[in-house]
């Protein structure tokens, strides 16, 4: 069988797209993903993304195969590629597309909306802080997890939980290169306290409204940039030090592959 497949990226974090319209059930397995995503004998990605029929309301339904074959409740950055792929595929067969998407995922109804200037934005909603939200045993099930020590590869480490849909372990640092990431990013994301694994973020904070961030992707390893992540990273910076940014709730970050802003 052939399959057509088409690529997008979001701030280097990069996707195979799969037209996947015309039946509910992804065209490839989970197995078959891994190959596709393999970047020396694949086509090479982060994850596959399949553009499915809609369902409860929705004008189509997401679902992600990461790279290593599991499958994530969404993507910040994988739904914005999902928007313009749709809109794409609309714009291909009928000459228009919508401004405004409602896209089913596994952690609920997602809104990205097309802007004028090229921009895809994504309201995430509001970070979830319990322990039993996240989930991990880090807190009891009803208490947020926040500057609570993990041990990891013999270092204690201060983290803050949160989820957008998935969950996040944030670790701030005074120098963000200096992280082991490709050694301590598997340490991480299977460390028991974390029983559907995590995705992992090392942040530094340059000033009050500017982060430099790197980032372990649960499934993919290191990524150039998760964007739900960043959206985290903001959420648990004010949870932890309840600051709040000079710029009305503008805060921007530098990533490996790109400047992010996110409006709060």
């Amino acid at each position: 069988m052939t399959i057509d497949f088409t690529k997008y990226h979001g701030l280097g974090n990069d996707f195979i797209l799969i037209d996947n319209r015309q039946q509910p059930e992804p065209l490839i397995t989970p197995e078959a993903a891994v190959h596709w995503c393999d970047r020396h004998f694949g086509i090479g990605a982060d994850g596959v993304i399949f553009a499915l029929p809609a369902q409860a309301g929705s004008d189509y339904t997401m679902r992600i195969f990461n790279c290593d074959g599991s499958e994530p409740e969404m993507c910040g950055n994988g739904i914005r590629c999902m928007a313009q792929f749709v809109a794409d595929l609309e714009q291909a067969e009928t000459g228009t597309s919508k401004p405004r998407y409602q896209i089913h995922t596994l952690a609920g109804m997602i809104n990205p909306e097309m802007q004028s200037s090229g921009l895809i934005t994504v309201d995430m909603g509001a970070p979830r802080l319990l322990a039993a939200e996240i989930p991990t045993t880090l807190a009891a099930a009803d208490e947020k997890v926040i500057d609570r020590p993990l041990s990891v590869a013999g270092q204690s480490w201060q983290v803050t939980c949160v989820s957008m849909g998935n969950p996040h372990c944030i670790t701030f640092v005074e120098d963000v290169m200096a992280i082991p990431l490709e050694t301590i990013g598997s340490e991480f994301e299977h460390h028991p306290a974390f029983p559907k694994r995590i995705n992992s973020e090392f942040i530094q904070v340059v000033n009050s409204n500017y982060l430099k961030m790197r980032v372990w992707e649960r499934g993919a390893g290191i990524t150039l940039c998760l964007w739900h992540r960043s959206l985290c990273v903001s959420g648990g910076r004010r949870v932890e030090w309840q600051v709040r940014s000079p710029s009305h709730g503008r805060t921007a970050g530098r990533l490996p592959g790109d400047r992010l802003v996110n409006h709060e």
